[in-house]
C-alpha cells in the first residue's frame, strides 16, 4: 500500500473550479486517481467541458458530478457548493484553479481589465473558499484541504501583468491568512505557483511570439515549460500533505530560484 499523501484521498470529496480543461482537469484526475470523487464546475458557457472532464474521470473508475459555477456571482457560488454538498453530504478538497489574464501595459489597463481579472482571480477565490470553507468546519467530520492555484507572478514581478500579478500576489497571502486563521477548524489552505504550463491557450501565444517563448525558456533553469501533469502533481500533494498549510509551492523549474 503506497504511504503517499494521495493514498488518503480515498472516499473524499473534492470540488474543482475551471475543471474542464487545462489545469483544472488534470487535478480533477489526478485527485479521482487518487480516490476522491469530484465535483467539476466550469461557467455556463463551458458546460460541454465540464461534462467531458466527468466522462473522463468516469471512464478511468471514479465518480465525478458536473456542475455550473460563475465564481464572481455569489448566488451562484452558493448553489454550487449546496448541490456538492447534498450530492456527497460533505466537501472535502477544494481546488480553486478558475482564473483569467489580461496582459496590457499598467499605463493601458482601464478599470473594466482591473476589475475582470480581480473578481474572477482573487474575489472569486476567497468566496468559494468562505462557502466550501463552512462547510468544511461544520460537517461531522470537520476539516478539508483548500488548494489555490497562483502562479509565480504572484511572487516575482512580470511585465505587462498589473492586475494578474496583483491578483495572484493576493491569492499567496490570502492564502496564508486563511492558513492561520482555519487552522483551528482542521482546515489546511495552501496555493500552488506555477510557471508557464504547455496549453492550448499558451500555445498560440507562444507560436506568434517565439521571441517570448525564448525569453521564457531561458529564465527556468530546467529549460521547458511546465505540464498540467506536473501541476496537478502538486495540488494533489498538498491535498494529502496533513501537516503542510499556508505554503506556496512553486512549480517553476526554478524560474524564482534565481
Amino acid at each position: 500500500m503506497s504511504s503517499s499523501p494521495a493514498a488518503c484521498l480515498d472516499g473524499r470529496v473534492a470540488l474543482v473550479t475551471g475543471a474542464g480543461s487545462g489545469i483544472g482537469r488534470a487535478a480533477a484526475l489526478a485527485l479521482a486517481a487518487a480516490g476522491a470523487v469530484v465535483v467539476v464546475t466550469e461557467t455556463a458557457g463551458k458546460g460541454e467541458a465540464a461534462e467531458e472532464t466527468s466522462q473522463l474521470v468516469a471512464s478511468s473508475g471514479g465518480g465525478a458530478l458536473a456542475v455550473e459555477l460563475d465564481v464572481r456571482d455569489l448566488d451562484s457560488i452558493e448553489r454550487c457548493v449546496e448541490q456538492a454538498r447534498r450530492w456527497q453530504g460533505h466537501i472535502d478538497v477544494l481546488v480553486n484553479n478558475a482564473g483569467i489574464a489580461i496582459r496590457k501595459p499598467a499605463f493601458d489597463l482601464t478599470p473594466d481589465d482591473w476589475d475582470a481579472v480581480l473578481d474572477v482571480n482573487l474575489r472569486g477565490v476567497f468566496f468559494v473558499s468562505q462557502a466550501v470553507g463552512r462547510v468544511m468546519r461544520d460537517q461531522e467530520r470537520a476539516g478539508g484541504a483548500i488548494v489555490n492555484v497562483a502562479s509565480i507572478m504572484g511572487l516575482v514581478g512580470s511585465l505587462e501583468r498589473a492586475a494578474y500579478g496583483a491578483s495572484k500576489g493576493g491569492v499567496v497571502n490570502l492564502t496564508r491568512v486563511l492558513a492561520v486563521e482555519w487552522a483551528p477548524h482542521g482546515i489546511r489552505v495552501n496555493a500552488v505557483c506555477p510557471t508557464f504550463v504547455d496549453t492550448p491557450l499558451t500555445r498560440p501565444m507562444f507560436d506568434a511570439r517565439p521571441e517570448y517563448h525564448a525569453e521564457v525558456l531561458a529564465k527556468t533553469p530546467l529549460g521547458r515549460l511546465a505540464t498540467v501533469e506536473e501541476v496537478a502533481d502538486a495540488i494533489l500533494f498538498l491535498a494529502g500533505a496533513t501537516m503542510t498549510t499556508g505554503h506556496a509551492l512553486t512549480v517553476d523549474g526554478g524560474w524564482t530560484a534565481e
